[in-house]
């Protein structure tokens, strides 16, 4: 049987997945067991997008150190391939962390044959002294790491990412922007072996599908993390929009409660990231303009989505001045006019971020 639902059903299963309802999620690791994952991303135009992801669910009840804390302090949450993970997604990764790299990435597991003395010349200095950060462990390799981009000759920080990948390190922290690398046995909970990777791979599609609602079987490419769900949940069609999707039960029971609020999203969030379900789901356009020349960009440098109810409305153009201690607003870009109850409740949330951020809002009437 395919379901059919609704543009609207649609986009109100993705937002609720999401947890951009009003009934807000109460911690860190709520949001992320909810997300399974936030993305990490050094661009902070008005905040990092760690702490912009979970303060667009959490609101006022959120502080960036309780991130810091659950990372650090409480283990509770982890860091792997440029996100934030909830420690009890661990499991699930493991059984593919163990096997990594894949056969049929020959280079990278030439690479680390060639390199053997120089990875256990990491895991030995690290298991003596301590965490360390890259630029405080030596370069011993062999084989330099090859690339055209800007990996290339980069050989501790590959090998740390490739330690990471394969669980034998991982990140225990950051000192500033620098990540701080430990033994896995020392930041990780012992965990049994209890799946095979196919078993995982199941597993973390139903993960991936539960905090997307609704998706495509293969959707938008992402390097290392994936984000298709396959065959899981049930197959749906969308009205208006070509193709099938898939749909999680769960999120079909809830649709009756749903309520929406309005939100400034990061421009890396889960709900926009792929831009084509944005589109058909939403009809949102919407792009990240920060690699533009200035005077190609539509909606600014690094625009906030607007979510109003269950929709994508707008684009904000802001940035945060914390010398001047001013949030500056350049632009709110409507995709159609809003009603005066729009535009108040967006005002709102403005004003309602800048005083977050402990700054004064310009450019709001």
């Amino acid at each position: 049987m395919v379901l059919r639902l609704t543009r609207q059903e649609a986009r109100r299963i993705a937002i609720a997945s999401q947890r951009l309802c009003a009934d807000r999620p109460g911690d860190v690791v709520e949001v992320l067991e909810e997300l399974t994952i936030v993305n990490i991303d050094p661009t902070a135009a008005i905040m990092p997008s760690a702490d912009h992801i979970l303060w667009s669910r959490i609101g006022w009840a959120y502080e960036p150190g309780q991130l810091k804390s659950a990372v650090e302090i409480d283990r509770t949450v982890f860091e792997l391939d440029g996100f934030y993970r909830p420690m009890s997604a661990l499991p699930l990764l493991l059984p593919s962390m163990r096997a990594w790299p894949p056969p049929e990435w020959r280079k990278h597991r030439h690479w680390l044959d060639a390199n053997d003395r120089f990875r256990r010349d990491i895991l030995e200095r690290i298991g003596a002294e301590g965490p360390l950060t890259a630029r405080e462990i030596p370069d011993s390799s062999l084989v330099p790491w090859s690339s055209t981009g800007w990996t290339n000759n980069r050989n501790v920080t590959q090998m740390l990412e490739f330690l990471a990948r394969r669980g034998e390190l991982a990140i225990a922290g950051r000192r500033g922007r620098d990540r701080v690398w430990d033994l896995a046995d020392r930041v990780y909970p012992a965990v049994d072996p209890r799946y095979t990777v196919a078993e995982a791979e199941l597993l973390r599609a139903r993960e991936r599908l539960r905090s997307q609602g609704i998706a495509r079987e293969k959707a938008a490419a992402q390097p290392v993390e994936p984000i298709d769900v396959g065959v899981v949940g049930e197959r749906a069609e969308v009205e208006g929009v070509p193709g099938t999707w898939r749909v999680d039960p769960e999120a079909l029971q809830a649709l009756e409660a749903f309520e929406g609020r309005t939100a400034l999203l990061s421009p890396f969030d889960r709900l926009v990231f792929d831009r084509v379900r944005a589109q058909d789901l939403f009809g949102f356009e919407y792009i990240v303009e920060m690699y533009k020349p200035a005077a190609q960009r539509r909606w600014g440098y690094f625009a906030l989505p607007i979510l109003r109810g269950d929709s994508l409305i707008g684009k904000l153009d802001a940035a945060a001045d914390r010398k001047a201690g001013v949030l500056r607003v350049a632009a709110i870009h409507e995709d159609a006019p809003f009603d005066l109850e729009t535009a108040d409740a967006v005002d709102t949330e403005i004003r309602s971020l800048g005083e977050w951020l402990g700054l004064r809002v310009e450019g709001l009437a």
